[in-house]
């Protein structure tokens, strides 16, 4: 199809698809984006390898917002697989059809294009995005996803004096396929061969350490100016460690939600994570300085070649870095001191963020819960001679046909509603079990890990109260030691090994919703679960309808015999072009119809 010169029938015959239920043409403006998903081949550690590159870039471009802004982002998929885009923290308020997972979306095919549309509602932050199948976040794909304040509403520090987009994850040279494939056989992915920063290897601060001939990243800055660094880890399964030799980082905001202003000389970025740091250049230029992204709780001695190293150049500088790297946390034996710095992290009950009013206004520490589950974690075992990973001794097998769709089309056996609250005495075993949540209920979540590694669990739809954490076995008497006050609400949490994490969250957002490790090897062999929340006194109708481009699959599939790909998409590259057509022509549709 021709990227413009539509014809009158060509648009009549898409105008179902554009005019779906969940958009409004409301005053709320409209962002447009195309992603182009392609192979391209790249050397981040001077290896040539295949990565996974956005609109032939590698880390993938920035989706720009507003807070309540409609955005449409039209998905081209030029890999040799399916392909999801799932938004990481965005809530898709009611509209679990555009979350972009294989348990609420059929995949988009090869050499298909699929429109995502969906409104950003009452939400601010950093986010990113990244392609949920198949293993693939661990070949590139992925990119930055702001949401601004509206300009009525005031940001709790002074504008900064520009954004900075750092994505930081460790790395394999070997293509997300190859790594399915060590994880299909039974075995571990093991070290990673490297950090990358922004998509590039270390600066070479270290003749022994890094070869020569690998690109790095610098980044520029103007002497006496402060920036936000929207920070994301958007690795496989590390822990790192973000840290800029002689420069503060006051952490002003994670996952959507302004925090109690504070100063960091380093701090632990888990797998899934965002976070924003007001850093102002405040030292002289004698020389460039070390941005720096080091594993954690890790062997440090075998682990110092997988560091990622960037350099903070100063438009004044007199020379290149030099020098060791500002030192990691010396806490090796220290269990305290991740739990203290994850717990320090407040909010700040006094600032707006997407609406006027306070977000301390809602008091989460004197509502009752209503619900408790607790979800234990193990190490993966063999599950009919397989190796799985679990909750709660379920490996979850994803749905033939979507979670929504089978309850649209009431196709039976897609899934249960009987995930257990609890870990059961019982063998570990392979299912498409459900959480069957209650709408407007408030619900307890703990993660119990008992796995040898530090677990990122992400919940998509909502922001938590990330109100305890601690080592060891939880039992009820630690809901002494919650924060009922002004705890973090965030989308993704760390839980360390041999201890717990408790979440209080409002389930006030009906639709399919994903609980995962976000650990992609432990998501890949089956860690997660979804939610399905439903409204009974609406029949669902808080809910909004399928989207008119829906895609059909599994039980569902012979729906999709005369869906093309023109049929699915608003054309690639003329999106804007095309909404304005339609918004133009809605009268006369109206007439017509």
């Amino acid at each position: 199809m021709a990227r413009f010169g539509l014809s009158l029938f060509s648009l009549f015959s898409l105008v179902h698809i554009a005019l779906l239920p969940s958009l409004c043409f409301s005053a709320d403006p409209y962002v447009f984006y195309d992603l182009h998903v392609s192979y391209i081949t790249a050397s981040p550690l001077g290896v040539p390898q295949q990565v996974i590159a956005v609109n032939g870039k590698f880390p993938g471009p920035v989706i720009n917002s507003t807070t309540n802004n409609n955005v449409v982002v039209n998905v081209r998929n030029d890999l040799d697989e399916d392909l999801l885009m799932t938004w990481s923290g965005i809530q898709m308020r009611r509209n679990s059809w555009q979350d972009g997972l294989i348990g609420t979306n059929c995949p988009i095919h090869p050499k298909w294009n699929w429109t995502y549309q969906f409104q950003v509602k009452d939400q601010i932050g950093s986010f990113f995005y990244f392609p949920s199948l198949l293993f693939q976040r661990a070949s590139g794909g992925f990119g930055p996803f702001i949401i601004n304040n509206r300009d009525i509403i005031q940001i709790p520090f002074t504008q900064p004096d520009g954004d900075i987009f750092i994505m930081i994850g460790d790395w394999f040279t070997r293509n997300h396929s190859a790594l399915r494939s060590v994880l299909d056989a039974g075995e571990d992915l093991g070290m990673p061969d490297g950090v990358l920063i922004n998509g590039k290897g270390p600066y070479r601060y270290n003749t022994t350490l890094v070869p020569e001939g690998i690109q790095y990243e610098s980044i520029g800055v103007d002497p006496g100016k402060t920036y936000r660094l929207r920070v994301h880890n958007i690795g496989i399964s590390t822990c790192l460690n973000f840290r800029i030799q002689n420069h503060f980082l006051i952490l002003a905001e994670t996952e959507g939600h302004y925090t109690v202003q504070q100063n960091f000389t380093d701090v632990d970025i888990h797998v899934g994570q965002s976070y924003s740091f007001l850093v102002t250049m405040n030292q002289n230029a004698s020389s460039d300085y070390y941005i720096v992204a080091s594993a954690r709780f890790v062997n440090e001695s075998l682990w110092q070649r997988v560091t990622g190293v960037a350099v903070l150049h100063y438009s004044n500088s007199k020379g290149p870095a030099t020098g060791p790297l500002p030192d990691p946390p010396n806490d090796f034996y220290d269990k305290s001191r991740p739990v203290n710095q994850a717990l320090s992290i407040r909010q700040n009950v006094s600032s707006s963020g997407a609406r006027p009013n306070p977000q301390g206004s809602f008091h989460y520490g004197s509502i009752n819960v209503t619900d408790t589950y607790v979800m234990k974690i193990v190490p993966p075992v063999k599950i009919n001679g397989t190796l799985r990973a679990t909750l709660n001794g379920i490996s979850f097998v994803k749905p033939e046909t979507p979670i929504r769709l089978a309850d649209q089309y009431k196709v039976k056996g897609e899934y249960k509603l009987d995930f257990p609250n609890k870990p059961l005495n019982r063998t570990p075993r392979i299912d498409t079990s459900v959480i069957n949540a209650t709408y407007k209920g408030f619900i307890e979540v703990v993660f119990q890990n008992n796995d040898t590694v530090v677990q990122s669990i992400h919940m998509d739809g909502y922001s938590f109260f990330m109100v305890g954490m601690d080592f060891g076995e939880w039992t009820e008497d630690k809901r002494d030691r919650y924060n009922k006050w002004d705890a973090i609400s965030r989308s993704t949490t760390q839980v360390f090994p041999g201890g717990w994490t408790a979440v209080l969250v409002s389930l006030d957002n009906p639709g399919a919703w994903n609980i995962r490790a976000e650990n992609l090897d432990r998501w890949y062999l089956g860690q997660e679960t979804y939610m399905r929340i439903v409204n009974p006194e609406e029949n669902g109708e808080t809910e909004m309808a399928a989207p008119g481009n829906v895609l059909y699959c599994g039980a569902l599939q012979h729906l999709a015999k005369n869906q093309t790909n023109s049929a699915v998409s608003i054309v690639r590259g003329s999106s804007k072009l095309f909404f304005n057509l339609l918004v133009a022509f809605f009268p006369l549709i109206t007439i017509f119809s």
